[in-house]
């Protein structure tokens, strides 16, 4: 687990090649078994399931804790509770990552306020047991910051397909995913297993599709901006699937991402919370400009 490395312009930051699975916009945190004041208090914002770890992000990004990300490698003795009284919630213990902002490890408890907890609750399990099946042993890797680029992510990245997916639970509290506008990846590879089998800590190549034209990804189509999707919506045929996710339709076909910052990419600037500090994703506007 690691401290404030998942969020980006008041949004989530992802891996290439990760997917969301499950979004709640309601839910509460608490730890327990840690003296460093990041973990003080009961935090409130939204937790995502994606194939390789859950992530936190507090909706008041003043506050000292502005996301937490957990990867499934890193999970340990967690348990679905249904106490009588009071809301159904997840506890776990979430081993400390090497670089990743705090030593040992600590306790949670994820407690849902729009219901949806033993669902997700099981989903996290089912995800978690793939993950460590898919790991062959593999040693769990220090916290690394990312380098290069980050854009708002493609459509396949918030919006699974029940068929890629078939386990996830159908329960109302998990049918709209998060809003497109807050969803950033950059372009590196998850570092550590997720549910689906492969080399995991490997860039595909990346295939812009129009040369001399470098894609964003997060840039409309045809001009017209991406609008909030359920999280199993019925997608559009007509254009190929994305390499990298599963079952996915509807976006124009691309390779990959790519494993260095995009050539003629410009760096934006400006005074944007993020992540280590990362500034602003480039507009469309510089873009179009650029390239005009």
């Amino acid at each position: 687990m690691s401290v404030n490395t998942a969020h980006a312009n008041n949004g989530v930051l992802i891996h290439a090649g990760e997917t969301i699975l499950l979004f709640s916009d309601n839910v509460s945190m608490e730890f327990s078994g840690q003296g460093d004041s990041v973990f003080k208090g009961t935090k409130h914002g939204r937790i995502y399931l994606t194939t390789h770890r859950i992530i936190f992000n507090a909706k008041d990004f003043k506050q000292e804790m502005k996301s937490f990300s957990a990867p499934f490698i890193f999970m340990n003795e967690i348990k679905l509770e249904q106490p009588t009284f009071g809301a159904n919630y997840i506890k776990g213990v979430i081993a400390s990552q090497q670089n990743g902002g705090f030593t040992g490890e600590v306790k949670i408890k994820i407690s849902f306020k729009a219901g949806g907890a033993i669902d997700f609750g099981q989903a996290m399990l089912r995800a978690a047991k793939m993950a460590k099946s898919n790991s062959g042993g593999y040693a769990p890797p220090p916290y690394e910051a990312p380098t290069g680029n980050w854009y708002q992510a493609p459509p396949p990245a918030y919006t699974p397909t029940a068929t890629a997916y078939g386990w996830l639970p159908n329960n109302p509290a998990f049918t709209s995913g998060p809003d497109p506008n807050t969803v950033y990846m950059h372009d590196q590879p998850p570092p550590y297993p997720g549910v689906n089998p492969g080399n995991f800590g490997q860039q595909p190549a990346y295939n812009p599709g129009f040369p001399g034209n470098p894609n964003p990804y997060g840039q409309p189509q045809n001009g017209q901006p991406y609008g909030p999707q359920g999280m199993y919506p019925n997608i559009q045929p007509g254009f190929p699937g994305q390499a990298g996710y599963p079952g996915s339709a509807g976006y124009p076909g691309q390779a990959g991402y790519p494993g260095q910052a995009t050539p003629g990419m410009p760096n934006a600037n400006g005074n944007y919370s993020g992540a280590m500090g990362w500034s602003q994703p480039p507009t469309y506007d510089s873009l179009d400009k650029k390239h005009a």
